[in-house]
């Protein structure tokens, strides 16, 4: 029978991607450098559930980040099935789980959850994919990967200056150039108590936090919305375009903040960080206090760190990576005074900016490095034979499926980029040998299975 269904146009959802082998070997170089890093410095991973329960996440990102939490219905029916009526419906009614935001919430709850599995201070790293209904653009979806790490049960800001140098080893790494910019929370409240706002510190912040998108004035505008008086906006002003460098800044705040013992303290630790990391840093870097550094979630109390491209050939304007401090994350699930500090690295936007300017290395040799071509019949047995000889050598190998035209195989490994075609037919196994073509000098030579094997191991 005729079926009467429409044919779909094939699509998938605004704001993810699909990725090519291609697109998944520099993913996968991303993911092991950061790993790698990670590991060295004794961070172990961990995973956690793609859903929370919706309580697990609410309040822990700011009003702006709830709305952006993707909810899931409690059930499989249809959606209708649940609307009591167009006025006392609510979403809150049918959705008790949610899509992570982020990994450090989860982490908190994993933490709460496994407190007498696990030895303190506690440090793992999570890479995971996260997910944000925001507006799709560029550098930004709604579908992501993060690469986060997380010492839990320490307050020492020895932690905060690890957190920077791994920073530093992964783009060292890399190649890229970066500027990592901190700031600290105590020193964002410190600032809403000497203007007068104390209670106001996440409107600040959140504001403040804008500065880069929408500038002085959008920054003002937004405060006085949420109802900063104009005296105290008129108080911010020299701190929002203040240009100096990081002994400018901190003698500015030290002036400005010294009769607020919490700003005080935020100084204090901002300049042991850069006392303990200037005596460390093997290479150099642009480390850079931002006094109007904020990151909008609510959870951040201590450090804050944001990492910004600085290659001069870049357009890419976004955060790479960022973190912070967070005192009593744990203390929501029911495991209070327990501080932890984290970073959390971008892999699809440091993917955009090695794509960008050109740095990835060659993966010619993570691909497939020999096809062996297929004659079929008794030929075909022995192919199979030289393919697990080659892997077993640790090459790369691949046996073309069908005994197809020589020319379709040998077009096969050129589109592929394959740069070596081993053969053998009737008279090469007679003899024992095998033929030999490299693909990209075009030079073919019969030699035994074992003089191939190290030509193919030499070679770049």
């Amino acid at each position: 029978m005729p079926s009467n269904n429409k044919t779909l146009k094939p699509s998938i959802p605004k704001g993810t991607r699909d990725f090519s082998p291609q697109e998944m070997v520099k993913r996968n170089y991303i993911f092991d450098t950061i790993r790698s890093v990670y590991q060295c410095y004794g961070y172990l991973p961990i995973e956690t559930p793609s859903m929370e329960n919706t309580e697990t996440l609410m309040g822990k990102y700011g009003e702006e980040g709830d709305r952006l939490i993707f909810r899931i219905l409690d059930t499989g029916n249809p959606f209708e099935q649940f609307r009591i009526s167009d006025t006392d419906f609510k979403v809150s009614n049918v959705s008790g789980k949610a899509l992570r935001y982020d990994l450090t919430v989860p982490f908190a709850r994993y933490v709460v959850m496994h407190r007498n599995e696990i030895i303190f201070p506690f440090k793992r790293y999570q890479i995971q994919p996260v997910w944000r209904a925001d507006r799709p653009q560029k550098g930004r979806y709604r579908e992501f990967y993060q690469c986060d790490a997380d010492v839990i049960g320490s307050n020492s800001l020895l932690n905060e200056v690890e957190l920077i140098q791994i920073i530093v080893e992964v783009f060292s790494k890399l190649g890229v150039g970066v500027t990592i910019k901190i700031n600290n929370r105590k020193i964002l409240s410190g600032i809403a108590e000497v203007i007068g706002e104390k209670e106001k510190i996440v409107d600040i912040t959140v504001a403040i936090d804008k500065l880069d998108k929408i500038g002085a004035d959008g920054v003002n505008k937004e405060l006085q919305e949420k109802g900063i008086s104009n005296s105290a906006i008129e108080k911010l002003q020299p701190l929002i375009s203040f240009k100096g460098n990081n002994e400018d800044k901190l003698v500015l705040l030290k002036k400005l903040l010294a009769d607020s013992e919490i700003g005080k303290k935020g100084i204090e630790e901002v300049e042991t960080i850069f006392s303990i990391h200037s005596s460390l840093a093997p290479r150099p870097l642009s480390l850079e206090l931002e006094i109007t550094l904020a990151r909008g979630l609510n959870y951040y109390t201590g450090a804050i760190i944001e990492v910004k491209v600085n290659h001069a050939d870049s357009t890419f304007t976004g955060s790479l990576c960022g973190g912070g401090r967070y005192d009593d994350l744990t203390g929501i699930f029911g495991l209070p005074d327990v501080s932890g500090v984290g970073i959390s690295f971008g892999a699809d936007r440091i993917y955009d900016v090695l794509e960008e300017l050109n740095l990835f290395p060659d993966f010619t040799g993570a691909s497939t490095k020999v096809l062996v071509i297929n004659f079929g019949g008794e030929e075909e047995n022995h192919a199979l034979q030289v393919a697990r000889q080659l892997r077993e050598a640790g090459i790369n190998t691949e046996l073309y499926p069908d005994a197809a035209k020589l020319k379709k195989q040998f077009a096969y490994a050129d589109a592929k980029k394959i740069p070596f075609v081993v053969a053998a037919g009737k008279d090469e196994i007679e003899k024992g040998i095998v033929s030999l073509k490299n693909m990209s000098s075009g030079e073919q030579n019969s030699m035994t299975l074992q003089q191939a094997l190290e030509k193919i191991i030499i070679h770049p």
